[in-house]
């Protein structure tokens, strides 16, 4: 993976593996791009793999907008996961497929 300065800390290492990830690409071409050294970034993660620590993504905020009650039930129940979201008739496949999309970043 190559040359550079070492990765002193799992913290350090966490906002590597973070930037990669947001720059979406591999970790061996984003430690070269930063002059880091491959395989020290590399041995962190194998090293966190190995106590069984995972990558925890950073929590996302997500804005939620109450709707006013309805007089009618909710007529569909769409289960993602464990989360379950009931959605009547008066709901489209936008609005939809974006929640659904954001139930399975959780």
């Amino acid at each position: 993976m190559g040359s550079g300065r070492k990765i002193a800390s799992e913290e350090e290492a966490r906002r590597c593996f973070a930037a990669a990830k947001a720059a979406r690409q591999e970790l061996g071409p984003w430690a070269r791009a930063h002059g880091i050294d491959g395989r020290s970034l590399n041995a962190w993660k194998v090293n966190l793999a190995k106590r069984g620590v995972r990558q925890r993504p950073r929590p996302r905020l997500v804005e939620l907008v109450p709707v006013a009650s309805r007089a009618e039930p909710p007529r569909y129940v769409v289960r993602v996961g464990g989360v379950e979201l009931e959605v009547g008739d008066h709901f489209t496949e936008v609005p939809l497929r974006r929640l659904i999309g954001l139930l399975k970043s959780c």
